[in-house]
């Protein structure tokens, strides 16, 4: 809500639209990302994969808000009352034509998946008054959509790779989506950009952007003019900081009901996302977190390497002016907010140097700790440790490792290749950056004999 507090449409009694998907977890789902992940290196992006692995149980209907939460009562009592004649496993058969690959749903058990659509149905269309289609038609699992013909051989390949009697958990998922954006283009940000004139459109990295290809006939090259996701509001933005985004990026779960079948059991393994080194998770609708990236930890991996971002920087809060408030007449320094950091470390070379390469905030040294607290908490373990020479990155984990305890045992090995030269301080002053006497002189733990 605060993020949408200039946004012109908070208060339209406009309803999303909901839809209700059956969706497969464990290591089905596992192998279906695997062939979204190939088919799309080896012969590009087709339709599907726009959405998630799933099967169609409802199309997307209209609900209004204050009557969303009697959509979960209805898809906990509708679940409740079909777990036991859930089919115990799902038999999944391919299918192959020149526009089509999918499984197809055997019809005996496509036949109660459809009794309970339509018991869904029935009761949201009664009870939260929505007008819900179930799906009737053959259900299936679509693996690729409307691809070129001369791709159809080696998407049966890429298809024939995946076991369908692999495990899987089934779930009932409820997810809703913007009305107003549905025939729209999706990009997602690459970069933050700041406005630098009043049409132009504040965007932050990873958000998405709704673009009507209508009203792009009239704006500059290089510009498009899209609305924000994140928080509604709508402007010029420049096209090269971002990429294309897929359909179901911008929807949101609502909630899930998950059929406890008698005949196979999960280990907790199983029922997490798979992790791979790079700490990307299979599962879309699972959130980002500490936790999420430390499923490493219950994974058969002997080892594996965990990349973070610095905490809150002082000049993301207080401008890029932020020194300048903070120091006396004659260029001491001194605390003028609680959230600036209590002193600086000392620099044989002007304070002024600071303003490229700023501290952490008092919030972002916070930040820092808990996130090594939530380390030790998950009992990750850490060999070793590199950062940027930028003094943030020092700082994060400098206090990454108070949290894990390790401060004493684990030293930081300052490595200049981490930081970002090129992106972010292109055609600016390069930093002239703390030497690593100076860290040390600052009682931060570096390792001196790192080359």
């Amino acid at each position: 809500l605060h993020s949408h507090c200039n946004d012109p449409s908070l208060d339209d009694p406009i309803p999303q639209e909901y839809a209700l998907y059956l969706c497969p977890t464990g290591r089905l789902h596992s192998r279906l990302q695997d062939f979204w992940k190939e088919s799309k290196r080896q012969c590009g992006k087709n339709r599907a994969h726009e959405v998630f692995p799933h099967v169609t149980l409802c199309d997307f209907f209209t609900c209004e808000d204050q009557k969303v939460e009697l959509l979960y009562d209805i898809l906990k009592r509708v679940g409740d009352s079909f777990s036991q004649s859930f089919p115990p496993s799902i038999s999944l058969t391919l299918h192959a034509s020149p526009s089509y690959l999918g499984f197809f749903i055997d019809d005996s058990q496509a036949n109660v998946l459809k009794d309970f659509a339509v018991a869904f149905s029935s009761e949201a269309s009664a009870l939260a008054d929505c007008h819900v289609k179930p799906s009737l038609k053959q259900f299936h699992l679509t693996l690729a959509h409307r691809f070129y013909p001369h791709h159809q051989k080696t998407l049966e390949q890429l298809a024939k790779c995946i076991n369908p009697g692999e495990p899987c958990q089934w779930v009932a998922a409820l997810y809703s989506r913007d009305m107003r954006f549905v025939h729209y283009q999706r990009l997602r940000a690459l970069f933050q950009y700041k406005p630098q004139n009043i049409d132009e459109l504040m965007i932050n990295a990873g958000d998405v952007i709704y673009v009507d290809p209508r009203q792009q006939s009239d704006v500059s090259e290089g510009w498009v003019i899209g609305t924000s996701h994140r928080t509604g509001c709508r402007g010029f933005l420049p096209e090269n900081y971002t990429e294309k985004a897929h359909e179901s990026d911008t929807w949101v779960k609502h909630r899930e009901y998950v059929f406890q079948t008698a005949s196979r059991s999960f280990t907790k393994t199983e029922k997490e996302p798979n992790v791979k080194l790079n700490g990307e998770a299979h599962n879309p609708s699972m959130p980002r977190s500490v936790t999420n990236v430390l499923s490493l930890q219950n994974s058969p991996l002997r080892r594996g390497v965990l990349v973070m971002r610095h905490g809150e920087r002082v000049d993301q809060v207080f401008g890029k002016s932020w020194l300048q408030q903070c120091l006396t007449a004659d260029g001491k320094y001194y605390r003028a907010d609680l959230n600036f950091p209590s002193s600086l470390p000392r620099r044989k070379d002007s304070m002024k140097l600071f303003e490229c390469d700023p501290p952490l905030s008092c919030c972002g040294i916070f930040q820092s700790r808990l996130i090594g607290e939530a380390l030790l908490d998950q009992e990750v373990t850490v060999s070793y440790v590199y950062s940027s020479p930028a003094l943030r990155c020092v700082q994060t984990a400098q206090h990454v490792l108070q949290g894990l305890k390790l401060n004493q045992k684990v030293k930081i090995r300052v490595e200049p290749g981490l930081f970002e030269w090129t992106k972010w301080e292109a055609s600016r002053a390069i930093p002239n950056f703390m030497t690593v006497a100076e860290l040390v002189e600052a009682s931060y733990d570096i390792d001196t004999s790192y080359r």
